[in-house]
């Protein structure tokens, strides 16, 4: 799969990028979690591991429901800044709902709009790419 280009100016090069190609089943959500949770622990980066799980969560479920396929998950740390993206086949681009009181899902991305310092959605070759941004300076 051929990735698109981030959103937003990435000069420096990164500090610290892993990248993980994961099956588009519910599992691979778990898989997600652990392997994010296992990198950012080695990074040093556990101030921004609750924010950063819950992103990817929500991101990786997204791709898992919608994306049809396989996707890719990278993390890469530069300037003092955590960036992710998640990477799938499908043809739909997410947007923010406003989901009623009583539904049990639909707040998805509200949840990675409160909580990232920055996010978007990209068109890809072949997909779509949504990515996000945390400060990760103590």
């Amino acid at each position: 799969m051929r990735m698109a280009p981030h959103h937003g100016s990435l000069s420096a090069p990164p500090v610290r990028s892993v990248e993980y190609l994961l099956p588009s089943a519910p599992s691979g959500v778990g898989e997600a979690r652990s392997l994010v949770r296992a990198e950012l622990g080695r990074w040093g980066l556990a101030h921004v591991m609750d924010d950063c799980l819950l992103i990817v969560s929500e991101l990786v479920t997204n791709a898992v429901r919608h994306g049809g396929s396989a996707y890719t998950l990278r993390l890469e740390e530069r300037a003092g800044r955590l960036h992710g993206e998640v990477f799938d086949p499908g043809e739909g681009v997410p947007c923010r709902r406003s989901p009623g009181v009583e539904a049990l899902s639909g707040r998805g991305l509200q949840i990675v709009a409160a909580i990232a310092d920055d996010w978007g959605v990209t068109r890809a070759d072949n997909g779509k790419l949504v990515w996000f941004a945390l400060s990760c300076t103590a």
